[in-house]
């Protein structure tokens, strides 16, 4: 078990850093071909996603291939310290949170909650193949879907990440919001409930 999660953070935020672009590139458009071949992947509704920073897996090759009912959303962070969603397209406008992600600028009654997305492509540090993930330790996905540990509901989860974030085995922490799926480029793990 990986139980140093600081240093295992550190040492995978600088492995996915270190991939050269043209390895990136390739990597976000057959990470994009995963995610639309998932078993729950939406026809219609709403996707969110994320602006990656920090060296994270691209998605806008996904973006850009889903199906024409499905609305693409970006995270909000909120003043109750979840996230809310906000449908976006490139070109939009944008204006940075408090840690410098571009966020929509729309106004707040245009926001979506989480409950009401269908699915959710979360950035992870590290994962394993049992679908335990680390995040950058802010704890807002697990806030914001903490209502999915009571009961199963929309949306599903699925983490993203390149396949050299793979860590052994990470200790899931009490707070942590269990995954459906996770993708990377080169593979899909299905995590049975």
């Amino acid at each position: 078990m990986t139980t140093d999660r600081g240093a295992l953070r550190r040492a995978m935020r600088e492995r996915r850093r270190a991939l050269p672009a043209p390895a990136r590139i390739a990597a976000a458009d057959a990470l994009a071909s995963r995610l639309l071949a998932l078993p729950f992947a939406p026809q219609s509704g709403y996707a969110a996603g994320y602006w990656a920073m920090d060296g994270e897996i691209a998605l806008h090759a996904w973006q850009l291939r889903l199906p024409r009912g499905v609305r693409y959303c970006l995270p909000v962070l909120h003043a109750d310290d979840t996230l809310r969603f906000a449908p976006w397209t490139p070109g939009a406008p944008t204006v940075p949170n408090r840690y410098g992600i571009p966020e929509p600028d729309v106004p707040a009654d245009a926001l979506l909650r989480p409950e009401q997305l269908d699915l959710v492509v979360a950035p992870l540090v590290a994962f394993d193949a049992r679908g335990h993930r680390l995040g950058m330790g802010g704890g807002w996905y697990d806030r914001s879907f903490a209502f999915r540990t009571s009961r199963p509901a929309p949306p599903r989860l699925v983490g993203a990440a390149f396949s050299i974030q793979q860590a052994g085995a990470i200790a899931p922490e009490a707070w942590d919001i269990p995954l459906d799926a996770v993708c990377t480029e080169t593979e899909t793990f299905l995590i049975a409930p």
